[in-house]
């Protein structure tokens, strides 16, 4: 029996380094051609693209999906599609959870949920102590039983040296990455929101320090000299925790980081009230630009946009008492082709999509994903790059509509996305390509 096939033509698909005028044959497995003339059968399924750029499927490594425990927030259904109407294909979702993906009694039915709600690939990250409670390192090989190679303790960061020493011990035992989200809650005072400078100040808003993420930061790396564990680090927000990684890459430590596109693109003094309060908040001109000037040098290996969708009753309340975090998926690679490809013509497209899916694909261990090539999966979204839209909240898929960027102008309009060969979604005011 034939296995189904699709052959995609009329499209500009990025491919080799660049947009070209090919056309794409592939089945539910893989690519199976790139070329520009294809031959098409009675068991091959023909797809108009409209002339549109054909590009590859977009991974995100730090996402909250916020089910089980939050579900008022977001679910893994409502976080997928948000995925999905932004051009990923692949997300990495956050263990800051009720129950927290400790143990193979909560990891199971996890999976489950997400095998039977999520429209792309979503992978969970364990935890990297019990119950992200500080204490006790999670027994990895259980859980890499599942399948689950990825830990992190986000939201929280593991405050014990003693307790990150002997789970980075057990990591490397058991070959697990480890995310990291550094914060030495020594620096932060209650009710702090936003960097602290002058800016908080004239506000009368109680700032956060860099130091409280780079001292935790420091110290892990300091380990990771001495324990050879594979060690990614969480959104990046200030200059000196880009010169710590700078360093030490240097030294051979293997580790890497990333960055957010609102790392990239605001700064402590574009912040309004709590839709632009995040950890790490935004901080100061230097600071985005080491962050900008360090992912264009390979210090900062990709971008990843910690998802964080909150209620607006939550993000109503004032400065002090609302929660961190912004919706990212449906707007961060807009928003960045717009700012750094189209308007200041600083990067080019090749680059925008490395950093946000080869490389993220390469770290963290997925194979035959984040470009599209012959042997690849065929996941891929169909975008108008030459669009002219205004982000809308009301119109997110996610249920999340706290971003600060609402009103901003994109470029980019994101029509169909295709997981493993199959369309999962389509933009409401878009014809299904050829279907």
């Amino acid at each position: 029996m034939n296995t189904p096939r699709t052959l995609l033509i009329n499209a500009r698909i990025f491919t080799n380094g660049g947009l070209q005028n090919m056309q794409m044959l592939f089945d539910e497995n893989e690519i199976l051609k790139i070329a520009p003339k294809i031959e098409s059968d009675e068991n091959t399924t023909v797809v108009d693209a409209g002339g549109m750029a054909v590009l590859p499927g977009l991974v995100d490594t730090h996402v909250h999906l916020r089910e089980p425990g939050f579900e008022a927030k977001e679910t893994i259904a409502t976080g997928s599609r948000a995925a999905a109407a932004g051009g990923f294909t692949t997300i990495f979702a956050m263990p800051n959870l009720r129950p927290c993906p400790s143990s193979v009694q909560t990891m199971n039915p996890y999976l489950e949920k997400i095998k039977t709600d999520a429209i792309v690939r979503v992978i969970p990250f364990g935890t990297i102590t019990d119950d992200e409670a500080g204490k006790t390192p999670t027994d990895y090989h259980a859980l890499k039983e599942l399948g689950i190679r990825w830990f992190s303790d986000d939201g929280v960061g593991v405050a014990s040296g003693d307790v990150m020493q002997a789970a980075m011990k057990a990591a490397v035992k058991e070959d697990v990455l480890f995310s990291c989200h550094t914060e030495d809650m020594n620096y932060r005072a209650p009710g702090a929101s936003v960097h602290e400078g002058p800016y908080a100040k004239a506000h009368g808003w109680i700032g956060i320090t860099s130091a409280c993420e780079t001292a935790q930061l420091a110290r892990d790396l300091e380990y990771a000299r001495e324990i050879p564990v594979r060690y990614h680090a969480d959104h990046l927000s200030a200059k000196e925790s880009v010169q710590a990684i700078r360093d030490a890459k240097a030294d051979g430590v293997d580790c890497s980081a990333e960055v957010t596109a609102h790392h990239l693109l605001l700064e402590d003094k574009d912040v309004e009230n709590a839709m632009g309060k995040m950890n790490p908040p935004v901080r100061e001109h230097a600071d985005r630009m080491a962050l900008i000037e360090g992912l264009e040098d390979g210090t900062i290996d990709f971008i990843a946009n910690d998802h964080a969708p909150h209620t607006m009753e939550e993000k109503s309340r004032s400065m002090d008492k609302a929660p961190f975090g912004i919706v990212a998926l449906e707007t961060a690679f807009g928003l960045l082709y717009t700012e750094f490809v189209d308007r200041q013509k600083r990067w080019s497209l090749g680059q925008l999509l490395d950093w946000m899916a080869k490389k993220p694909a390469i770290r963290f261990g997925l194979e035959r994903t984040g470009e599209l090539k012959e042997g690849y999966r065929p996941d891929f979204f169909i975008a108008d790059l030459d669009a002219n839209i205004a982000i809308d909240p009301d119109s997110f898929e996610s249920m999340g509509k706290n971003t600060p960027f609402a009103g901003w102008n994109s470029r980019v309009q994101v029509r169909q996305t295709w997981v493993n060969g199959t369309p999962v979604w389509t933009r409401k005011d878009t014809c299904e390509y050829g279907r």
